[in-house]
C-alpha cells in the first residue's frame, strides 16, 4: 500500500501508472500512422544519437515512421512535459533521462509528476560515470586523490556543467562518502566544463562514459574508476568506485523510453517487445559500445524500479548537499 506522500509517491506511482491502462482502445492493428518520439535533448548528443537509433528500428519493425522531435529546454523539463501531456494514444514517446525524471523533481516543482504522468516502457542504455583527473594532478588512483584532498582542503575543484546537473550531483556523493574537500564550480553547460578540466583549470572531474571516452582512451584525460557497481565492460580495466575505496557510491546515467500515463497495455506491451528486439542487435550494441554506453532492455516494471531508486538516490544526494536549483 502506498503511503508516501507528494513527490515520494514516485515509489509505487510509476508502477501503478506502468500498469493502470485508460478504457481498453479496441483491438485494431498499432500503429495506423507514425509515432513522435520525443528527446528534450539538441540534436546530436548521445542521448539524441541513442534516439534515432532506436527510431530506426521501430520504424522498420512498426512499419510506420517514428519521428524524433527534439524539445530542449530547461534540462530536460520542456520536452517531457510536453509527452506528459500529449493524448495516451501510442503515438508519443519520449526518451527519459535522469535530468527530467529524477533529478529536477528533486530539486523544485516541475510541471509533470513522475509517478502519474507517465508509464515507464522498457530501459534502453545505461553508462558509468567516471572519476577523473588532469594528468597533471599527481595521483593514479582514488585512494591517492582522496588522501591528496585531505592532505591540501579546498585546493582541488571540480567542474561541472552546473548546480543540479547530474556531474555536480555525482561529485557530490564523492564527497560525502569519501570526505574529500574539494570544492565545485559550476560552469554554463557540459563544453565548457570539458574544456576546463582538459586545460587544468579544473582538476577533477566526474563525467559520464560517452562524453570522455575519446580523451581517456587519447590520454588528455586520467580516468580512476567506474560509477557503476560492476566493472564497465567498455573499459573493464577501470576499477569500480567501491573497489576504488569509496563503499556505497553508484553514478551512472541511464535512458529509457516511456509514454504518457493511461497509454494502452497492449501499446506499451508491443513497443517494449519491439524496441527489446533492437537492442538484441548486434549492430545496435556496437553503434552504443561507439558512443560509450551499454544497450540494456527490460521490463516496464524494471524500469519503474529503475526510476524509483534512482529518484531515492537523488533526493538524499541533494538534501545532504544543500542542493537548490537555480533562479
Amino acid at each position: 500500500m502506498c503511503l508516501m506522500k507528494s513527490r515520494g509517491l514516485l515509489a509505487c506511482g510509476i508502477l501503478m501508472a506502468a500498469l493502470g491502462a485508460a478504457a481498453p482502445v479496441a483491438a485494431q492493428e498499432y500503429p495506423t500512422k507514425s509515432i513522435r518520439f520525443i528527446v528534450p535533448f539538441p540534436p546530436g548528443g548521445g542521448t539524441d544519437i541513442t534516439a534515432r537509433a532506436v527510431s530506426t528500428g521501430l520504424t522498420e519493425a512498426l512499419g510506420h515512421a517514428v519521428v524524433i522531435d527534439n524539445r530542449a529546454g530547461a534540462g530536460g523539463v520542456i520536452g517531457a512535459d510536453m509527452a506528459a501531456k500529449a493524448p495516451p494514444d501510442g503515438y508519443t514517446i519520449l526518451l527519459g533521462s535522469p535530468g527530467p525524471m529524477t533529478i529536477n523533481p528533486n530539486l523544485g516543482p516541475v510541471p509533470y509528476d513522475v509517478a502519474k504522468d507517465f508509464s515507464p516502457i522498457t530501459l534502453v542504455t545505461i553508462s558509468p560515470f567516471l572519476l577523473l583527473v588532469n594528468p597533471t594532478v599527481p595521483v593514479k588512483s582514488v585512494r591517492e586523490l582522496i588522501a591528496l584532498a585531505k592532505a591540501k582542503p579546498n585546493t582541488l575543484n571540480f567542474g561541472t556543467a552546473g548546480i543540479g546537473s547530474t556531474a555536480h550531483l555525482a561529485g557530490e556523493q564523492f564527497k560525502a562518502i569519501s570526505g574529500a574537500q574539494i570544492v565545485h564550480v559550476p560552469y554554463k553547460g557540459a563544453s565548457q566544463s570539458l574544456i576546463a578540466l582538459l586545460s587544468g583549470e579544473a582538476q577533477i572531474g566526474v563525467e559520464s562514459l560517452p562524453v570522455v571516452l575519446t580523451h581517456i582512451r587519447s590520454g588528455k584525460l586520467r580516468a580512476l574508476a567506474v560509477g557503476t557497481t560492476t566493472r564497465s565492460t567498455i573499459v573493464p580495466d577501470y576499477p569500480t568506485m567501491q573497489e576504488a575505496g569509496v563503499p556505497g557510491y553508484e553514478q551512472t546515467t541511464a535512458s529509457g523510453v516511456l509514454a504518457p500515463a493511461k497509454t494502452p497495455a497492449f501499446v506499451i506491451n508491443k513497443l517494449n517487445a519491439e524496441i527489446r528486439k533492437i537492442l538484441q542487435k548486434q549492430e545496435v550494441k556496437d553503434q552504443l559500445v561507439k558512443l560509450g554506453t551499454q544497450a540494456l532492455g527490460g521490463t516496464p516494471e524494471q524500469y519503474a524500479e529503475h526510476l524509483r531508486n534512482e529518484y531515492a538516490m537523488y533526493a538524499r544526494v541533494i538534501k545532504a548537499a544543500g542542493i537548490k536549483r537555480e533562479e
